[in-house]
């Protein structure tokens, strides 16, 4: 057992003990939001809001939600790329970088700041997840063997306003401290290179030379290069190259679609801890094992606000009303669904993120990713939540011993009939009816909103089954490839149609 290891682990309990009694309260978040406003009052933003009135007022948060409307990325487009140009649009100075996002629902990459403030922010959570460590059984070889992290490329590209552009895990990376390289791997000179393909090839040649005891990023790019390592290798298990590999950092997408996968790879128990770290912020992660429940950072630099996700704050396509019900921490409950809103110190304001939540816990605060608002599926009446749809697919693929890791699901009218069209990939040879059946009557039993959907609207589910190396194709062929690509799960009319045309 390394002196190393126990020394670390020995000082991040210690700073555990010493966090106990300073855990945040709900009245945190308003001292969390005053901040935000002093520091923004006299930008351009702050001055056009009032955020020198909202300060004054009694009462703060009222003021702050009457002055100040939602912003989805359309609204705050306009700032943004002001904020591009010139200092002070909608916080203090001018950011050194961009975060570029993946593009998962929309059609084009968003853009997103990144201030040193916000950088700040995003390292004390980690600190924060961190001090968590002693709750999970992690041995103490773990805290001296390497932290391997699978980003997209840290070549970030210098923009004509310049700035430095680049997806948030490789913005992340870029600006590691010199000392981080006694730990990290790839290292910083294989992150850099931009073609996914050659930079997983480096990893397989490397792997031999590191010592990994954990590894963090989107579990579907993971497992694709953890399964290339043990092929190339010729392994059992992924153990027999890095036999203190314990300890997992899931993020970006739902696990559970991945974690039979997971537990092939490996002969022994990984402890999964679970984040919800995205180009907007490092709002969350798990504090305890066996729960894939994460701790909500609510004294980071984070302000956070409530949709219902239902009647009250959204139509029946799960768009935002105009004027939609919104609560702030202390109104929250563990029945109801939510759409996050966040005011950052990147100078994002009751900014619709586009995820929906809900707490599994209010003491202290903590939640589960229940999806996507884009990722919401009520063609047909049937109102289906990524939630729901990953708990039936996880069901049938466990009962029909299959495994499924990608999905998508979506809805068109044909000769008069209402179809919900599944494409699901997996080497497995499954029975379309079976299948179908197990999904069907999962979802129905789920959602009551889609047993009457099914009973009265929609006619016919289909299901086509595709194989790993037609995806992977796929994924070649339209460029979604790399460490933080995710593919949509949901896509509507003739989205579903292309996508089911490629594989023809």
């Amino acid at each position: 057992m390394g002196l190393l290891g126990s020394i670390v682990k020995s000082a991040v309990t210690l700073n555990q003990k010493l966090n106990i009694k300073s855990q945040p309260s709900k009245k945190t978040q308003e001292a969390v939001l005053r901040e935000l406003l002093k520091a923004s009052k006299n930008t351009a933003f702050g001055k056009y809001y009032g955020f020198h009135q909202i300060l004054q007022s009694k009462d703060l948060l009222q003021q702050f939600q009457s002055n100040v409307p939602i912003h989805t990325y359309g609204k705050m487009k306009f700032w943004w790329e002001q904020q591009q140009k010139f200092s002070d649009i909608t916080w203090p100075g001018k950011p050194d970088y961009f975060a570029k996002t993946s593009g998962t629902t929309g059609n084009k990459s968003k853009r997103i700041p990144i201030t040193n403030d916000f950088s700040d922010s995003m390292r004390k959570v980690g600190l924060s997840l961190a001090t968590e460590l002693p709750n999970f059984p992690v041995p103490e070889e773990v805290f001296e063997s390497h932290v391997l992290m699978l980003s997209s490329s840290s070549n970030l590209n210098l923009h004509e306003n310049g700035h430095l552009e680049g997806e948030i895990s490789g913005i992340n990376i870029h600006n590691f401290p010199d000392w981080y390289d006694y730990f990290y791997c790839p290292g910083k000179e294989i992150a850099a290179i931009d073609n996914w393909d050659e930079r997983i090839e480096e990893i397989i040649k490397k792997a031999p030379e590191w010592n990994v005891g954990s590894i963090a990023g989107i579990p579907s790019w993971v497992l694709r290069m953890l399964q290339a390592i043990m092929e190339h290798h010729q392994l059992d298990y992924i153990q027999d190259i890095w036999p203190n590999f314990r300890v997992y950092v899931s993020g970006g997408v739902a696990f559970e679609t991945y974690r039979k996968d997971f537990e092939k790879i490996s002969n022994k128990s990984l402890i999964i801890i679970d984040t919800y770290l995205a180009s907007e912020g490092f709002f969350a992660y798990s504090a305890h094992p066996n729960s894939m429940a994460m701790r909500l950072a609510i004294n980071h630099g984070y302000f956070y606000e409530f949709i219902p996700f239902d009647e009250r704050g959204v139509d029946e396509m799960g768009e935002i009303l105009e004027n939609p019900k919104v609560f702030d921490l202390s109104q929250v409950n563990t029945t109801d669904e939510y759409i996050l809103v966040v005011s950052t110190n990147a100078g994002a304001w009751r900014y619709v993120i586009g995820d929906t939540i809900k707490f599994t816990n209010l003491s202290p605060f903590e939640i589960k990713i229940t999806g996507r608002t884009k990722f919401f599926l009520n063609v047909f009446g049937s109102q289906l939540s990524e939630e729901k749809l990953n708990a039936a697919v996880v069901y049938t693929a466990n009962k029909l011993e299959a495994s499924v890791n990608e999905y998508m699901v979506g809805a068109f009218s044909e000769n008069n009939q209402h179809i919900h069209q599944w494409i699901v990939v997996t080497d497995d040879n499954i029975n379309h009816k079976k299948f179908i059946s197990l999904l069907d009557d999962k979802l129905k039993s789920l959602n009551h909103n889609y047993k009457v959907a099914r009973q009265k609207t929609i006619d016919e589910v289909k299901l086509k089954v595709i194989s790993k190396s037609d995806y992977a194709k796929y994924l070649e062929k339209t460029s979604k490839k790399g460490g933080q690509v995710k593919v949509q799960k949901v896509m509507q009319g003739e989205a579903i149609k292309t996508f089911l045309d490629f594989f023809d």
